[in-house]
């Protein structure tokens, strides 16, 4: 009330003392901010000097004696433009909000002489430049967080000596803190997380008694944890995370008593945890996690009653578990996995407990899963695997009807499933490499969310079950069991199934037709059974199946000649059967591995690496015994039949590779198949489509034109490459022509002519326009969707090509979203550089001219590319689709794209949700409270995923398979948890 009173004092002094100020015409003052902002959604509509209503009824315009404006309040408007100087030229004004818009330029320098101004948030915009320097000492909160400001703090900030909040974080400043920031005595939230901050934490902030709030966390800070900071008797919220931190936890920590969040993950900590930490009667979240602390957990851990979520996992913690975890009434989130506890879980962990994620997985537990785990009924997740339990699945579980994931792979559980097969949402049920047993045929299948099942590496026997009760069945390994019978064809029923893996059981019969069915199946791995009769043709109607591993069986009959034609086919294993007649000589069988053919006695032809006899051998052979049984006058019929079969023969291998003369030379055109070699012409690609009038773009290796097939009137686009193209690189180009998915712009040509140097590539011609175009019309499904369009490109392309291949560059402007909203990456010639092993190749496209706004740390530095940079690339992505920024937006021309993932690692660990995500994201769902909830949830986990893919270590980078399963994973959820709640949750 006395800093109110001031404040009033002080107006009514510039009132008096500067009658001037009284002459400047507030309405013009308003007027005038009106023209210099872009007002998108017509937010300032009734600011008009021709309305009737007076200027302090405007739209968030708060006037004090009905004449003068004390506040402008404009947050989430969807305003652009610099900020008008003019708005700190108001006498009265007290209250500045202009966050969540779309401002940028710098503050303006206005700011430093407003003497009247009690609350400043330009919070969310797009602000440049310096913090500048001010003296306002009525001034309380000052929140300039997730902008792109820069320079470091200023050094006399002391003097704004009224502060009781400042929020710089999410901006790009660096440097050390100033001391004169400890002069501000009354400040109560200190808010400096996700910058470039260096230095060491100031041991004098022990002298700002009124400390409620540190969040110094995402930055660079160094040197041990100040032993003052425990000198704070208000602070209730300490983060550090995310520094260099070393040393030990300070004992003075525990002298913090009204202390209720401790978070110091991500450090270089090292010891014990200070035994007064556990003293902390008030704290409900502790998270230590990836640091190198060691030591038991002591059983004073009982002291921290309110404790609701405990983090201490990838550290180098011992000993048992202690008991006093389980006596913890509130405690809901429980991760100490990645440490070396040994010994068994506690008895009754989760009987008083309210636990909703458990993972103690990765460490050397021993002993029985408690049969309380579940008893709250809450429980989500349950993470076990990599330890040594043993005994049963507690019954107890199969009662559990809010789990969703169950992952206890990799232990010692035996004992038979029971009704663990009716969990009503779980969708990722991993018991995999475990001594389980019993049949599972006759078991009660009902898991209606059930994605992800794995049953491998058991003891199970018996037939196969015909079905699990889901529609939803996306990965199915039952391998490394007993099972035996045939295989379902009711198998073809599963619609969304992309990998089946029934290999090293006991299967007999043939392999239903009914698999081809499955369209999305991707992986289809049935070696070691005892499989007979002959591989149905049909298999080649499945349109992505890219591996097929029928090896060690007592298959029969000849390879289907249909199978080297499915394009997206690249690993065929087919050994050790019983196989005759010749190979196939297109497709994944060109230049398939001797070790994929072998134990077939009557197997021959192919490529030399295959290691087959030539088929002309052996039916020259077989002519020599007619000669011998039969009369001479047989052998002209006989010799005529082998030259017909040798001439078609020849004539299929080479059909999809033609060499055409025109008036430009002669043309070698390499099509991906004879479908595409039938419908485009040389004409076509040379003649038509090469025309100016039929360029679309211009890039760095030549033009791009859009084509017709003359045949069928299908578009296309041809792209010229002008660079010299060895003889090494044509072949690379030849092999890129198989790759063919749905998520990526397909390569359907390859020409060259003798005349001239480079080559020209064929595209197939989608509708649709570049991602950077579109993304801000793109709605929450939309954006999910385009989201998991990239993944599975990226999925196919690291796992499903041999090689693998990398992309390198994966920007906004590589995607293309059709009319449908389906993403469709592109590959352009630079980046597919595991194909492209010749120096000549690399050398003329490039390969280290990656956008650096989207490359991964170390791509920066030695130019070399991997997986893990495409994971990083896509990952900055995924945080644009989230946010609607750029790393435009957030660099300063420094072209790195490190400043948008440290905003949004800033962002999502401060978790206000409406700060970072993009405005339009929201604005459909706003009238759904259940459908905002469920949204809100999805983002907050999606930005998970994107964080985890921009790791600073790229082998903390998950692979595309995982962010292809986390992502659809999302999409699907239907978490009844709190936005607010999941930002605690580490995962």
């Amino acid at each position: 009330m006395a800093k109110e009173g001031f404040g009033m004092f002080l107006l009514g002094f510039l009132f008096i003392v500067f009658p001037t100020c009284k002459g400047f015409d507030q309405l013009q003052l308003l007027l005038s901010m009106k023209a210099s902002i872009i007002d998108h959604s017509h937010s300032l509509v009734t600011w008009n000097s021709n309305s009737s209503l007076s200027f302090c009824h405007w739209s968030g315009i708060t006037c004090f004696d009905s004449s003068h404006v004390s506040k402008i309040q404009l947050p989430g408007k969807n305003l652009s433009g610099t900020i008008p100087g003019s708005i700190f030229r108001l006498p009265y004004i007290q209250v500045i909000d202009l966050s969540g818009n779309h401002f940028s330029g710098e503050i303006p320098p206005g700011f430093s002489s407003c003497f009247s101004l009690r609350h400043l948030n330009l919070s969310g915009n797009n602000l440049t430049g310096p913090i500048p320097s001010a003296r306002i000492t009525v001034l309380e909160t000052l929140d300039l967080s997730n902008n792109m400001l820069s320079g470091q703090i200023p050094g006399d900030i002391g003097l704004l000596s009224g502060l009781k909040v400042v929020d710089f974080g999410g901006n790009v400043l660096s440097g050390n803190l100033p001391d004169s920031l400890t002069n501000i005595t009354m400040l109560e939230f200190l808010t400096l997380a996700s910058n470039q901050l260096t230095g060491e934490i100031p041991a004098k902030l022990g002298l700002m008694k009124k400390l409620k709030w540190i969040y110094l966390g995402y930055n660079n800070f160094s040197g041990p944890i100040p032993d003052e900071i425990g000198e704070l008797p208000s602070l209730n919220h300490l983060d550090l995370v995310y520094n260099n931190l070393t040393g030990q936890i300070p004992q003075s920590l525990g002298n913090l008593t009204n202390l209720q969040h401790l978070f110091l993950y991500f450090n270089k900590l090292t010891g014990t945890i200070p035994t007064s930490i556990f003293s902390l009667k008030k704290l409900l979240s502790l998270d230590l996690s990836d640091n190198s602390l060691s030591g038991e957990i002591p059983e004073l851990l009982v002291h921290l009653e309110k404790l609701e979520i405990l983090h201490l996992f990838s550290n180098n913690f011992s000993g048992k578990i202690p008991k006093a975890v389980s006596s913890l009434p509130h405690l809901q989130v429980l991760q100490l996995w990645s440490n070396r506890f040994s010994g068994e879980i506690p008895a009754d962990l989760g009987r008083y407990n309210n636990l909703t994620v458990l993972d103690l997985s990765t460490n050397n537990l021993t002993g029985k899963i408690p049969e309380s785990v579940c008893a709250s009924g809450h429980l989500l997740k349950l993470i076990l695997f990599s330890n040594s339990l043993q005994g049963e699945i507690p019954r107890s579980l199969s009662l559990c009807k809010n789990l969703q994931r169950v992952r206890i792979q990799k232990n010692r559980i035996s004992g038979e499933l029971n009704s663990f097969t009716s969990l009503p949402a779980v969708y990722f049920l991993d018991v995999s490499s475990n001594s389980l047993s019993g049949r599972i045929d006759h078991l009660e299948w009902n898991m209606p969310q059930l994605q992800m099942l794995s049953l491998a590496k058991n003891e199970f026997f018996g037939p196969l079950p015909g079905s699990f009760g889901s529609s939803k069945l996306e990965n199915l390994d039952m391998s490394g069991n007993k099972f035996s019978g045939s295989i379902p064809e009711s198998f073809g029923e599963f619609s969304q199934l992309m990998e089946l893996k029934l290999s090293g059981n006991q299967l007999s019969g043939r392999i239903p037709d009914q698999l081809s069915s499955c369209k999305k199946l991707v992986s289809l791995d049935l070696d070691h059974n005892h499989l007979s009769g002959e591989i149905p043709s049909s298999l080649a109607a499945m349109p992505v199946l890219g591996q097929l591993d029928l090896s060690v069986n007592e298959l029969t009959g000849k390879i289907p000649s249909e199978l080297g034609d499915v394009q997206s086919l690249v690993q065929v294993n087919l050994s050790h059967n019983h196989f005759h007649g010749s190979l196939p000589s297109t497709g994944a069988f060109m230049a398939i591995n001797s070790s994929s053919v072998a134990g077939n006695k009557n197997l021959c032809g192919g490529h030399k690496t295959s290691g087959l006899p030539s088929c002309n051998h052996d039916r020259a052979n077989h002519i020599r015994w007619f000669v011998l049984t039969f009369l001479l006058a047989f052998i002209t019929m006989f010799a005529a039949v082998v030259f017909i079969a040798i001439f078609i023969k020849q004539r299929k291998f080479s059909s999809d590779l033609k060499r055409v003369e025109s008036e430009d030379g002669i043309w070698e055109l390499q099509f991906a198949d004879n479908k595409v070699a039938r419908s485009i012409t040389i004409e076509d690609i040379i003649l038509s489509a090469r025309r100016q009038e039929n360029v679309v773009a211009s890039g760095r290796t030549g033009l791009s034109y859009k084509g017709e097939s003359s045949f069928d009137r299908k578009p296309f686009l041809v792209k010229e490459i002008t660079a010299v193209i060895s003889s090494t690189c044509w072949f690379e180009w030849t092999q890129i022509c198989k790759i063919n998915h749905p998520n990526v712009v397909r390569l359907l040509a390859v020409c060259r002519s003798s005349e001239e140097a480079g080559l020209i590539l064929v595209h197939e011609y989608i509708k649709g326009k570049d991602l950077s175009e579109v993304i801000s019309r793109l709605n929450w499904e939309h954006r999910i969707s385009v989201a998991l369009g990239i993944s599975k490109a990226l999925k196919y392309l690291h796992s499903s090509c041999s090689p693998g291949i990398v992309v390198g560059e994966i920007t906004p402007k590589k995607v293309l979203v059709d009319d449908k909203n389906e993403a469709h990456l592109r590959l352009s010639p630079p980046w597919m550089i595991n194909h492209f092993s010749s120096d000549s190749t690399k050398k003329a496209f490039g390969n280290n001219n990656i956008a650096s706004a989207y490359a991964a740390p170390e791509a920066k530095g030695s130019k070399e590319l991997s997986e893990k940079s495409d994971i990083y690339a896509f990952g900055v992505l995924l945080i644009e689709l989230l946010t609607g920024k750029t790393p435009a937006d957030m660099e300063l021309g420094g072209g790195h794209g490190s400043c948008i993932v440290e905003w949004a690692r800033y962002c999502y660990s401060d978790c206000h949700l409406q700060v970072w995500v993009d405005a339009s994201i929201l604005k459909n769902v706003f009238n759904d409270e259940a459908l905002q909830i469920n949204v809100n949830n999805q983002i907050v986990e999606t930005m998970s995923v994107a964080l985890r893919c921009t790791a600073g270590d790229p082998a903390a980078r998950p692979t595309a398979a995982h962010v292809m399963k986390d992502l659809e994973s999302v999409a699907r959820s239907r978490s009844s948890s709190s936005p607010s709640s999941l930002c605690f949750v580490k995962v």
